[in-house]
Formats: C-alpha cells, sequence, structure tokens
C-alpha cells in the first residue's frame, strides 16, 4: 500500500515554460524556436543541457548565468515563483494530504529551488533538492535518500515525475511505485513509450492522480 507519494520539480509540479522563453530572449533566438529543439531533444533521448548547443555551439552555460546575474540581479533569470506552479498542484496535494498520504517534494534542482518552493507554502510536508543533498537523479544514491527521509519501505512510496529516465525506472529500480505525469515534452514524448507501461499509473494531470489513488 502506497502511504508516502514524492513528487519531481520541473514539469510536475512547476510549468518551465517562462524558464525556456526567458532563455529563448537571452539567446536572441524566438521561443517557438528554443522550445522546438527541447522537444527535439526530448525525441532524441538527449538531455535539455543538448538544446544550448544546438542553439549555439559551444555555448557556456555556467558563464551565461553568471553574465545574466551581474545583468538582471534582481530578476528571476533561470528560476521559478508561485506563478509558475501549475494550478492543479496546490489543490491536488491538498486532496492528497486529506487522503492521508505524506507528501514530500524531491527532485533535481540548484540551490535557489528550495528557499522558491519553501515561500509557497505547499501543503507537504518536506522539501529536498539534489543539490542539498549532494546527489542528483537518475543516481541510485538520490533514491536512497528519498527512502531514508520518509522513513517508509521503498514499496510504499510513489514516485512522481515526467521523465522515464530519471523518475519512472530508477524509482522502481529503487523498489518504489511510480507514476509518470504527461506534462512538457519529456512527460508527453515517454508516455507513448513501451517503458511508459513499466509505471504503475500514467496520468495526465493532478485530479487524476488524486482519482488514481482514491481507494
Amino acid at each position: 500500500m502506497v502511504r508516502a507519494l514524492v513528487f519531481d520539480v520541473g514539469e510536475t509540479l512547476i510549468d518551465e515554460t517562462r524558464i525556456w522563453s526567458r532563455w529563448a530572449d537571452r539567446l536572441g533566438v524566438t521561443r517557438f524556436t528554443m522550445l522546438g529543439v527541447l522537444g527535439g531533444m526530448a525525441a532524441l533521448g538527449q538531455s535539455f543541457e543538448e538544446a544550448f548547443q544546438v542553439v549555439r555551439p559551444g555555448f557556456d552555460v555556467e558563464a551565461e548565468q553568471e553574465s545574466w546575474r551581474r545583468d538582471d540581479p534582481g530578476g528571476l533569470r533561470v528560476n521559478f515563483d508561485a506563478d509558475d506552479l501549475y494550478p492543479d498542484v496546490r489543490p491536488g496535494l491538498a486532496a492528497l494530504r486529506a487522503l492521508g498520504y505524506e507528501l514530500i517534494i524531491a527532485g533535481n534542482q540548484p540551490p535557489q529551488a528550495y528557499d522558491a518552493l519553501a515561500t509557497m507554502d505547499l501543503p507537504v510536508d518536506a522539501i529536498h533538492t539534489s543539490d542539498g543533498w549532494g546527489v542528483a537523479k537518475p543516481d541510485p544514491g538520490f533514491f536512497a535518500k528519498v527512502v531514508a527521509v520518509s522513513g517508509r519501505e521503498p514499496g510504499e512510496i510513489l514516485y512522481v515525475g515526467d521523465r522515464l529516465d530519471n523518475d519512472v525506472l530508477p524509482a522502481r529500480t529503487a523498489g518504489m511505485r511510480t507514476a509518470l505525469i504527461r506534462r512538457g515534452p519529456w512527460g508527453h514524448l515517454h508516455a507513448i513509450r513501451p517503458e511508459a507501461g513499466e509505471a504503475d499509473f500514467v496520468v495526465d494531470d493532478f485530479p487524476a492522480l488524486v482519482a488514481a489513488l482514491s481507494y
């Protein structure tokens, strides 16, 4: 029986459209181009970092982020805030909490993401990031941390994310149950792959997740 739900962040809780749109503006390409290239990387099974190299070969992401920070110190830049939260997340989490589930956020995120999530005052029991843990998905060590902080047996945990490679498959290998959410380019493309059948649930949104767990 599932007793705890653990959620990925990007394209599970957070809509990254504004982040990638700001990147397009920064790089001087149309937003359609940036988002299209990201979709291409998802279709090819490559990381989002490769999108930068397609748009601008030899691009140094870290150097550009530092330059951007100097140019716009008060802006969101590559960060997110409450306006980026998918609208079904807050009521969905509240409904899951009402069903008695422990709720944890744990995803691959930089240092500033913890504070951004904490200020949203979401109805969750804990927030963790890969930066805080010093290990990132899909490393098995990340999922060992998930088990440790939940205090549950792996089979009592449902990991919810938008990717097979980073979320569903490594969480399943760690003994957890899994849900693939069809959000963002990776979520939609991964949902049509044969491996999506390894997820316990494939859902379109939080209402569907709540319905699947209302038993």
